[in-house]
C-alpha cells in the first residue's frame, strides 16, 4: 500500500512540474526585422547579461530577457553557458579554487 502512494504522488508530481514546461519557440530559425538571426555567440552574450537585463525587463518593454530569432540549440547552448559562467562557476560564482591553509 505505501509503494502505491508513493508511485500516486510520483505520478501526480511528475504530472505538475511537465505542465511548467516551455512550448516551442515559432520564430526559432527565422530572421528578425533586420534579416539576423542571434546565433552562439549572441546567445553567450546574453547569458552574461542576463541578470542586468532581467532586472532591466522588469521596468521597461523596450528590454527582453531573451533574443527569440534565434539559431535554436547553439543559442541557447550559448545562453546557458553565458549564464552559468556570470552566476555559478564564473564571475560571480563560488567556484573558484580555496586555497589550503598548511
Amino acid at each position: 500500500m505505501k509503494i502505491v502512494s508513493i508511485l500516486g504522488i510520483l505520478l501526480v508530481l511528475i504530472f505538475v512540474f511537465s505542465s511548467c514546461v516551455a512550448g516551442p519557440n515559432e520564430l526559432e530559425k527565422k530572421p528578425n526585422k533586420e534579416g539576423k538571426i542571434a546565433g552562439f555567440w549572441k546567445g553567450l552574450w546574453h547569458g552574461l547579461i542576463a541578470p542586468i537585463t532581467f532586472i532591466i525587463s522588469i521596468f521597461t518593454k523596450n528590454v527582453r530577457f531573451y533574443e527569440v530569432y534565434n539559431s535554436g540549440f547553439w543559442y541557447n547552448f550559448g545562453f546557458v553557458l553565458g549564464a552559468g559562467l556570470f552566476l555559478s562557476g564564473g564571475i560571480l560564482g563560488k567556484g573558484r579554487a580555496k586555497r589550503r591553509k598548511r
